[in-house]
């Protein structure tokens, strides 16, 4: 408590910064408004998955939901950054894809899809016809976290807003935790309030979407996260049940934990937890520390938890990690007040009605000179 007061009080001093922050962004923006910097479209459906704060506020669970809604119907790719990675440009995953080359999030999204294509690239104006020539039968591109990257022209915008920190509550980096304009939410189609309490009041929604002032066309929706079975990290069939006398270890390093450590505090009675900066690498000294402080646990019926965006830059000790119980719990968006069919169904009628503009012809044609528009920010 002392520590978050502490860094609170500090980022105070930083809104001097903050404000130069905004001047950059607010002249960035309206440079894109005015079309002398370029927002190219492409001629197949595009769905933006974005925020307008850096932390989590569940874009990997809401590609997952997207890509399980659409991936019978539908060919699916899924472009996204890589971050943390430690290579440069365009990468298409494959079977020998590692965390370190293409990113957590997008390996975790390579492994539990496998008929799903999933590529990297910060640039992802010149990135999508490298897809498209990698994956031409592609006729879905899910785009992962590039809101703010205006050089796109997505055809479908969801803006994912977490509800115990809403956009309209925050400030802008350092002193706060925007990375846009607030007045950016006008640009999305769909706006998710996510990782809201299952039991929320109907008159809270009211009170938050009257916060929000959404446009006459946007739609907004509600969610809560919903945690799987957790399931061996090197057995997607080898399960563990978590009840009052299991006692956790909790290893992870993502943005933000408090969810998984509610739903420790209602799941069992005693649990540990070592915490890691967000997209951490672990080496392998981090690993015998998670050994021996699981060693050090008396219970019986014990064992180390983790996330799977952990898991996938943990997945490197495989080999040690047939002597410890080390599960990964899965998490999924669950839609509340029964309002998951008409979310899907917008979802769906967009692809269904998708019309390209003149502007996106041939852009599927091998590369060209995409490469020559606006370089993403």
């Amino acid at each position: 408590m002392f520590f978050n007061g502490f860094l609170k009080s500090f980022r105070i001093l930083l809104i001097p910064f903050s404000i130069f922050y905004w001047v950059a962004i607010w002249v960035r923006n309206k440079l894109y408004d005015a079309g002398l910097f370029k927002s190219v479209s492409f001629n197949l459906p595009l769905i933006n998955v974005g925020n307008l704060s850096i932390g989590g506020t569940g874009k990997s669970p809401m590609i997952e939901y997207l890509t399980r809604l659409l991936q019978n119907e539908r060919k699916i790719s899924i472009l996204s950054r890589g971050y943390k990675r430690k290579t440069k440009g365009y990468n298409l995953a494959n079977e020998h894809s590692t965390a370190l080359e293409i990113g957590d999030e997008p390996l975790q999204f390579h492994k539990k899809f496998p008929g799903v294509a999933v590529a990297v690239g910060e640039e992802r104006i010149a990135a999508i016809p490298q897809l498209l020539q990698d994956r031409p039968n592609t006729d879905v591109i899910l785009l992962d976290d590039a809101f703010q990257h205006r050089s796109i022209k997505a055809g479908l915008n969801i803006l994912l807003t977490d509800c115990s920190n809403l956009f309209t509550r925050d400030f802008y980096l350092p002193a706060g935790d925007l990375r846009d304009l607030k007045e950016s939410y006008k640009r999305a189609d769909i706006i998710v309030v996510t990782k809201c309490r299952f039991d929320l009041f109907q008159k809270t929604k009211e009170e938050t979407i009257k916060e929000i002032d959404p446009l006459p066309h946007q739609h907004i929706f509600f969610t809560t996260i919903e945690f799987g079975l957790p399931y061996h990290i090197l057995s997607y069939h080898q399960h563990k049940v978590i009840n009052e006398q299991t006692e956790v270890l909790l290893v992870t390093g993502i943005a933000n934990p408090e969810p998984l450590k509610n739903y420790l505090d209602e799941q069992c009675d005693l649990y540990n937890m070592i915490t890691y900066r967000d997209h951490h690498i672990f080496t392998i000294d981090d690993w015998k520390d998670i050994g021996k402080r699981f060693a050090s646990m008396e219970s019986q019926d014990k064992i180390i938890l983790t996330t799977e965006k952990d898991a996938m830059r943990l997945i490197k000790f495989e080999s040690k990690a047939v002597e410890l119980p080390l599960f990964v719990i899965p998490i999924e968006h669950r839609f509340l007040f029964n309002e998951g069919s008409e979310f899907d169904h917008l979802v769906i009628k967009f692809i269904q009605q998708f019309n390209p503009g003149s502007e996106a012809a041939n852009m599927r044609q091998p590369f060209m000179n995409a490469v020559d528009h606006q370089k993403e920010n």
